[in-house]
């Protein structure tokens, strides 16, 4: 009796046992989404720390940016199950229905979190197309626009600047000199000339021209370049150096470019025009530079409040936007819905055309640096929406077609993005495959052991 109560027990035991295995292993997707969600945590935090690289720099270029580094252009992978295990509420809707509620929300989170400037910069002009007034004289533009947003964008540039780096000038002088030449000289001459034929047979309307040649005129990005140059394997010193130095000197060669290229018109004063620049660009970055050498406390605060301040320069650059359409609209164009595609299909072959120029004529005079040959592939042909944007609007304040002198650049630049982010990994690659081919991969690990053996011996030296 005791052996078949023993028995029966041991039975009942198992049961119990198998029946609480089974009822932990109901729902293995809860398992499995926690797992997923972990690994996503993992895998976002990552990311985010792979693109700390120099992020105090313009705020605005780093919202396309946040993530290019990690995958194109950045909407995390996974991340719309993440939060699937929690969906499991005592709502009375069904849980595939909240899952699916979950996973649209988050995709569109992740989506409008990658592009929050382009869908806010779309937005204000449509709502600038819907009411002009209220941007163009309402929100008394003149001083909210002109003035306040962007000496507050430069202040900002100012702090982020990296003066520093102008003393490597002298270490890469050749490259250096290419890439500005390139940038400022070969873009803008060759958008002039191809935006006059395309004016001259009646193929595009003047102002977008001369939008067009205004984007040619301006300078790098500084975080679209760092970012960009860092997931394709390139020279990070030469984007840190070539984006500060080529901001730097934009505020003051753009200006001379664009008026070089289109003259004096009516409605633009030169001395006004340099007055303005002195007032709202030269002097807020001087502020800037000021306060990130001599004001711990204000850097400290930036850095502090780095998301929030470029979520402030962003809205800051979307209420230009919105204001300089508004008085667009307001006064009428003469571009219609044609142009703006024409136009936009001809940026496209331009930067691809420049970016293929580029790419030759580095293989030509700099073969056998790979690293240098990916950030110059970059540096030569991107233009800034952070410094452009309040730059035009600076010296075409007064003038109607200020809108359409714009969308131009707001065009180059998210294209510059894509295009961008799909070449990164293959450059990554190609850059591997170089330093192989040239011998510099077991050079640059011969020196890398030979600075930690330095190193070390100091140590021991100084012990």
């Amino acid at each position: 009796m005791n052996v078949n109560g023993d028995d029966t027990a041991a039975t009942t035991s198992q049961q119990v046992g198998h029946e609480h295995s089974k009822a932990q292993n109901t729902n293995p997707d809860e398992s499995s989404s926690s797992d997923s969600f972990e690994e996503n945590e993992n895998a976002l935090g990552k990311a985010e720390g792979a693109d700390k690289y120099n992020n105090e720099d313009l705020p605005t270029d780093s919202v396309f940016v946040s993530r290019a580094g990690g995958g194109g252009l950045g909407v995390a992978n996974g991340s719309a199950d993440n939060a699937e295990a929690e969906v499991l509420t005592k709502d009375d809707s069904s849980p595939k229905q909240q899952s699916c509620f979950r996973r649209t929300y988050n995709r569109w989170r992740d989506f409008y979190g990658a592009n929050s400037f382009l869908i806010l910069v779309l937005c204000a002009i449509l709502i600038a197309y819907a009411y002009p007034p209220l941007g163009a004289v309402y929100l008394a533009p003149q001083i909210t626009a002109t003035w306040i947003a962007v000496v507050f964008i430069f202040v900002l540039a100012g702090l982020g600047l990296k003066t520093a780096e102008f003393s490597k000038a002298f270490q890469r002088l050749y490259f250096n000199a290419f890439v500005h030449v390139f940038n400022f000289g070969v873009v803008s001459g060759g958008v002039f000339g191809f935006s006059r034929l395309l004016v001259a047979v009646g193929a595009l309307a003047q102002s977008l021209a001369d939008g067009m040649v205004i984007c040619a005129c301006l300078p790098l990005t500084i975080n679209m370049v760092l970012v960009l140059t860092k997931s394709s394997g390139g020279d990070e010193a030469a984007a840190v150096f070539n984006a500060a130095f080529g901001n730097m000197i934009g505020v003051f060669l753009s200006p001379a470019l664009i008026l070089g290229y289109l003259g004096v018109q009516g409605e633009v004063n030169l001395g006004a025009v340099f007055y303005k620049l002195g007032l709202r660009v030269v002097l807020p970055i001087c502020v800037g530079q000021l306060l990130q050498k001599f004001s711990k406390t204000a850097v400290d605060f930036v850095k502090k409040y780095k998301k929030n301040f470029k979520t402030a320069q962003e809205y800051c650059l979307v209420f230009i936007v919105y204001t300089v359409f508004c008085r667009t609209f307001l006064k009428g164009s003469d571009a219609g819905a044609g142009d703006v595609f024409i136009m936009i299909a001809v940026q496209f072959f331009l930067l691809c055309s420049f970016m293929v120029l580029a790419w030759l004529a580095l293989r030509i005079l700099f073969g056998n640096e790979p690293k240098l040959r990916a950030m110059g592939l970059f540096g030569c042909t991107h233009k800034t929406v952070a410094m452009g944007v309040p730059l035009i609007n600076a010296i075409y304040e007064d003038h109607h077609m200020v809108g359409l002198y714009t969308l131009p650049l707001l065009i180059w630049h998210p294209m510059q993005l894509v295009i961008g982010s799909a070449l990164a990994p293959r450059l990554a690659a190609w850059v591997k495959r170089e330093e192989i081919r040239l011998g510099l991969a077991e050079t640059m690990a011969n020196d890398a052991q030979d600075e930690e053996g330095n190193t070390l011996a100091t140590k021991e030296n100084a012990c």
